[in-house]
């Protein structure tokens, strides 16, 4: 910390009771559903301070707590830069170090929501069937353990401990980016509590709620140099800020326990009795595209998705992807226009001021696909030659080596198998054929239907590159 500059300090005023515990404590939330929440508090009032809770690691513990939690939120535009303070957060638990702590917070009858940001891996499912995977080492470990490991396992305890004190459950409000998140959660949760306590899952799904929810706003991690750049804008050191672009939403299904929750409306979030239009909308209109660009950009050299959206070929492809491929299957949501929707994503993509890393949002592709891109693929009644080339990218990006034969630093739960996967053919006809086996990505169905697309564009991924064969399909 430079010696000349103060560190990020909590405010003195007086501090709201713990309303709602978040699990998973990254970036996008505190970006996203921490300043909603702290500002429906400074609207219409109410105890809604956050204790977050990590179940991985205590990182983020250790670098807000000397600051009280409190932690600066950059807004990144075109025009520069403007910070302001978030300090909604109360506490936060590491559950490793006592996942007994985490449960018996849950368990406080002042706690009425429990919101998730634990990335599509953390519900421990199979994305291509949505059940939960009970053979997954947590999920195991849960069946036969009191002090929880997963998520979902935390939050069975959590309201059985609730049960039997005689309190009403809490809501589940996930955060991620899933369709129908909140029916995947609510699922997940139902087969670990049936199998630990039949009982105890017909409590939970009579009273239980867990409304779905849409998120978007574009958070890139934390560089060491953004630091600097927040030092700039505040004139303090802070351990952990977060940035993040202008634009934000939040649609909510208006479906709690008791209707107990904050006055979310009062500060711009969409509360609606469907989430399913947004939610497709943006999965398939931003996060696909995102994916299509980050494993295309990665191989083309590209940096980040300022830098594709900067190229007019990938300026092009990402075109051609939403006018002739993703919006011919998607129903707008009310009062909204696809094609405008589209050309507002590509300006926040042309952002120079957000750095969001192609390499970042390649990550656990395994689990992102099957909403992100293979949907549209399953429900397209004609041919999607962009997106097709998009899957055939991440293969070849699973495989380890980019264009230039450099080594690619390959994070998902999967790696192991799909570099196997990838490396067991040397041909498109070999390769492909062998990932679109793989079962926690592909369904049957869209294997077959995909099979010879993705084999044509993996051959031209191998012999023209990434830029290149993006070129041909964007004109």
């Amino acid at each position: 910390m430079p010696a000349d500059l103060p560190r990020l300090t909590r405010s003195e005023a007086p501090r709201p009771n713990v309303g709602i515990v978040h699990l998973g404590l990254g970036a996008f939330f505190r970006a996203h559903g921490a300043i909603y929440v702290a500002e429906a508090m400074a609207a219409s009032g109410g105890d809604w301070g956050i204790l977050a809770a990590s179940l991985q690691s205590p990182g983020t513990r250790d670098a807000l707590k000397p600051q009280g939690y409190a932690y600066s939120a950059l807004q990144a535009g075109p025009e520069g830069d403007t910070a302001r303070v978030i300090d909604v957060i109360e506490d936060m638990i590491v559950a490793p170090e006592d996942p007994s702590a985490l449960v018996a917070a849950m368990a406080d009858p002042r706690v009425k929501i429990v919101t998730l940001t634990v990335t599509e891996k953390g519900y421990c499912h199979d994305p291509a069937t949505g059940d939960l995977n009970l053979s997954h080492p947590d999920i195991a470990h849960d069946l036969h353990n009191p002090l929880p490991k997963s998520a979902p396992g935390v939050l069975v305890r959590a309201l059985a401990t609730r049960r039997v004190a005689g309190l009403r459950p809490f809501t589940v409000l996930t955060c991620d980016n899933l369709p129908e998140n909140g029916k995947i959660v609510r699922r997940t949760v139902l087969t670990l509590a049936a199998a630990l306590d039949p009982d105890l899952a017909a409590w939970i799904e009579a009273e239980g709620r867990f409304p779905s929810t849409m998120v978007d706003r574009i958070v890139p991690a934390t560089k060491p140099e953004d630091l600097d750049r927040v030092e700039a804008a505040t004139g303090h050191h802070d351990a952990a800020p977060v940035i993040h672009e202008p634009f934000r939403q939040w649609v909510v299904e208006d479906d709690f326990v008791d209707d107990a929750r904050p006055d979310l409306g009062a500060v711009g979030v969409n509360l609606v009795a469907d989430v399913a239009p947004f939610e497709l909308m943006k999965l398939r209109m931003l996060n696909g595209t995102h994916s299509a660009l980050a494993y295309l950009g990665y191989l083309a050299g590209h940096g980040t998705i300022a830098d594709c959206a900067a190229d007019p070929v990938f300026a092009r492809f990402v075109q051609h992807l939403w006018r002739h491929e993703i919006i011919p299957v998607l129903t707008p949501p009310p009062g909204t226009d696809l094609h405008d929707y589209a050309a507002a994503l590509l300006e926040r993509y042309r952002n120079p001021a957000i750095r969001h890393r192609t390499w970042q949002i390649a990550m656990d592709g395994s689990q992102k696909l099957p909403q992100r891109i293979l949907g549209t693929l399953r429900e397209a009644k004609t041919p999607c030659p962009g997106l097709c080339l998009a899957v055939a990218a991440w293969m070849r990006y699973v495989g380890g080596t980019d264009e230039v034969g450099q080594p690619i630093d390959v994070r998902d739960p999967l790696a192991a198998e799909l570099r196997r996967l990838a490396d067991s053919g040397s041909t498109a006809s070999e390769t492909v054929p062998a990932l679109l086996s793989l079962r926690a990505v592909f369904s049957e169905d869209v294997a077959q239907k995909i099979a010879a697309p993705v084999t044509e564009a993996y051959a031209t991924l191998l012999t023209k590159g990434a830029r290149a064969a993006a070129q041909e399909i964007a004109g």
